[in-house]
């Protein structure tokens, strides 16, 4: 008896179909299945805008200054010189020591000086004595001449005696003037208070021989001065703002200067402004200043290089952000700023002076603007970011 063999064909909507042909249809139907539910689970989803910082500036009252660099320099400085000459006797000081004004310093073979001086004061004692004899002799010739009892020759004699004397006397007094000056400048004396440099000449020297010898050198260091040049921008704002508030010339100089050094923060020393050039470089285009300084403990030498900072306008409700949110670019110093829809800006802005850790800005920016503070590097000019509101505190940075 034949077993029935299973139909290798399907009727399906009255046509025979393979069986191995259906099953490759079918097949192929559950992967694309497979395959479009696969892709509707992998669609790219955008990430969420970047978070940053953002702050308004902060508004301050603040002063503008001038800001310089320059150099201290000595308000006296005197080269000690031998102005007579002889063999340099004794230093009466100590190299580098601070001394009084009188201070003896230098003694040059002060002896022949005195003789010479007592020699002179003789001779102007015997001019003086011989100056009396004269003017007695012409007074009793003026008697004797009245009474007719001499010519008037001798009269005339006797008066020509008697000048002559006195002019004598007159040029041994020069003389002896001139012995004392020279017997002054035996000893070398400080002709102010100041630090004395390293002696220059040895004990036993001759010295003054053909033309003065420098010695040593003394110093002033207080007060001191510092020099500084200004540009010619700053030199208008600042003749500006004095023609606003009426200022005169002796106003300018009660100017306060601060003056910091290399190894200083900020500006600790302060002085008032001294000296302002009547002339503009024009090489430079800037002009000098010179500010002074009290220096008692003797802090600043001259020849030091030193910040200079002089206060010249009071500004109200300035902008301030922190420095560190500035960039720079070609162009100059800019801004990252977010607009309504939260989208970043590049701003270009001039900046001011420093304020603590903010930093003034001059024009480029608005009191509503909301300034990136933070996260600097997500925040894409023409991109979105979500913002994140913050405060900047005077003098600190946003918090």
């Amino acid at each position: 008896m034949k077993h029935a063999r299973t139909p290798a064909y399907l009727k399906i909507n009255g046509f025979l179909r393979s069986r191995a042909r259906v099953s490759i249809r079918v097949v192929s139907a559950i992967s694309a299945a497979i395959a479009l539910t696969a892709c509707e689970q992998n669609t790219y989803v955008p990430p969420p805008p970047p978070k940053v910082d953002v702050a308004v500036p902060a508004q301050k009252n603040i002063t503008r200054y001038i800001d310089a660099t320059g150099n201290t320099a000595a308000v006296k400085s005197v080269d000690l010189v031998a102005r007579v000459q002889g063999f340099l006797q004794s230093i009466n000081y100590k190299d580098g020591s601070f001394v009084k004004e009188g201070t003896t310093l230098f003694t040059i073979e002060p002896e022949t000086y005195k003789l010479k001086l007592e020699q002179a004061q003789a001779a102007e004692a015997g001019a003086q004595a011989s100056l009396k004899q004269a003017e007695a002799d012409y007074k009793r010739q003026v008697d004797l001449v009245q009474k007719q009892a001499v010519s008037q020759s001798t009269l005339d004699t006797s008066t020509a005696n008697r000048d002559n004397a006195q002019a004598n006397l007159q040029q041994a007094q020069a003389n002896t003037q001139i012995a004392k000056v020279n017997y002054g400048y035996t000893n070398v004396t400080a002709p102010f208070d100041g630090v004395v440099t390293a002696h220059l000449v040895s004990v036993g020297e001759l010295v003054g021989v053909s033309s003065p010898t420098q010695l040593a050198q003394i110093v002033a260091l207080d007060p001191i001065y510092v020099n500084f040049n200004v540009n010619e921008q700053d030199v208008l704002k600042v003749r500006e703002e004095a023609r606003r508030r009426g200022m005169t010339v002796e106003d300018l100089r009660q100017l306060p200067v601060d003056v910091g050094l290399q190894n200083e923060t900020g500006y600790p020393h302060q002085g008032t402004l001294d000296y302002v050039s009547p002339t503009l470089n024009q090489s430079t285009g800037t002009i000098a200043v010179r500010g002074i300084l009290k220096n008692a403990d003797r802090a600043m030498l001259p020849g030091y290089f030193v910040r200079v900072r002089v206060p010249f306008e009071q500004q109200q409700n300035a902008l301030l952000v922190p420095d560190a949110a500035l960039g720079a670019d070609q162009a100059g110093r800019y801004l990252l700023v977010v607009n309504n829809e939260n989208v970043v800006e590049q701003r270009k802005v001039t900046t001011g002076q420093l304020d603590g850790e903010l930093r003034v800005i001059e024009t480029g920016l608005k009191p509503d603007d909301k300034v990136v503070v933070g996260g600097l590097l997500k925040a894409i000019p023409g991109q979105k970011v979500d913002p994140q509101v913050k405060k900047i505190e005077s003098g600190a940075a946003a918090k």
